[in-house]
């Protein structure tokens, strides 16, 4: 089926009217009209379209959508049958985006009114587009909107709820606490608190946990992951509720500075590539092999909510979420392999504790 695109890959003079990334700068809004429709494009930062709502006419409707225009890759006509405005209406008013806690997903407001949403799994390729407050019934470029309005809406009070809070003086301190508190009472005091975030949101700590209670080694989490829920999880997860916030966490006897370079390469990775984190997942290390921090013979990490050999993490909640901390246990070339045929279930004899204490 053809789609219609943004007009900087077609270079035909369609106005853009509205340009706005969302706070991780993984997505972008990008809302452009031409003299017959409007349209609006969720977009990767690297111009790939993920989802695409058509959102107004502002010419008379045709009896059918045109497939030439639709083949030329422009903005859509919608057909008299499926549009509130068969006359069509003028040109859009003032429009201000709600990005969705994830960033995956984003609502169009025009006058203060919803008119559209391009949720975080629309794809316009697979016939799954957003959602337009003049859409009549469904089309491959808008559905309904007011037949999914009572679903959206918590959704939608929940986003802008979250950023009202985000935004609010000592929001971060107070989270930052919480975490930290729960930490204490699960692992002991708190040593030395690295930055990860580098200045871009989600806003993301290390803090250390010295040897003490014991043990002879070092534990290391991230603080800020479980702020915001990931992204993606929705569409492989029938309760997100229960998968979408997490922390990550790792164990040495080594250097905690080594160590913790784990946590700043995952610590913001869902939001900037638009995916998410779960248990058994794994990760390939993105340099040199012999630049892995727990040493050359490991690849990579698997993600583990339970790891025999270091302490149980969970008991903290936010936004009424439970939040999973995960432990990143380093896994070889050929357990990767392993785990992308077989599953992690295949390596569980294996993994423990032991092996991450080795390695410092």
């Amino acid at each position: 089926m053809a789609t219609f695109r943004p007009s900087e890959t077609r270079g035909d003079g369609v106005e853009v009217v509205l340009t706005d990334v969302n706070p991780y700068g993984s997505r972008t809004l990008v809302v452009e009209r031409d003299e017959m429709s409007s349209v609006a494009y969720l977009c990767a930062s690297g111009g790939t379209v993920h989802g695409a709502v058509w959102l107004a006419n502002h010419v008379p409707a045709p009896p059918s959508a045109d497939p030439v225009r639709l083949d030329a890759g422009l903005p859509p006509v919608a057909p008299r049958a499926n549009t509130r405005h068969p006359s069509g209406r003028p040109p859009l008013g003032s429009l201000r985006p709600l990005w969705f806690e994830e960033g995956d997903g984003v609502a169009l407001y025009e006058n203060d009114e919803l008119l559209a949403v391009i949720p975080g799994w629309a794809d316009i390729g697979r016939g799954m587009p957003g959602y337009a407050r003049d859409m009549i019934g469904g089309t491959p470029f808008a559905w309904s909107l007011a037949d999914a309005r009572d679903e959206l809406a918590p959704r939608l009070t929940a986003a802008r709820s979250y950023w009202e809070w985000r935004a609010g003086d000592g929001a971060w301190a107070s989270f930052q606490q919480f975490v930290m508190g729960h930490l204490d009472r699960a692992v002991g005091s708190a040593g030395r608190f690295w930055d990860a975030g580098g200045g871009r949101l989600p806003t993301v700590g290390i803090t250390e946990r010295p040897p003490e209670r014991g043990r002879g080694h070092t534990i290391l989490s991230t603080v800020g992951m479980s702020c915001q829920r990931m992204p993606s999880v929705e569409r492989y997860i029938d309760r997100p509720d229960a998968y979408a916030r997490i922390e990550l966490a790792t164990a040495t006897r080594g250097d905690p500075r080594e160590a913790a370079r784990l946590l700043v390469w995952l610590g913001q990775y869902p939001w900037h590539s638009v995916t998410w984190l779960g248990d058994g997942h794994t990760a390939h290390w993105y340099h040199r092999p012999e630049t892995f921090p727990l040493g050359p013979d490991y690849s990579g990490v698997v993600l583990l909510s339970r790891l025999r050999g270091l302490p149980d993490l969970s008991g903290f909640t936010f936004g009424g979420d439970a939040v999973r901390w995960l432990w990143l246990l380093p896994v070889t070339a050929g357990e990767l392999r392993l785990t992308a045929s077989d599953g992690y279930q295949a390596l569980a004899p294996r993994l423990s504790a032991d092996r991450l204490l080795r390695t410092g």
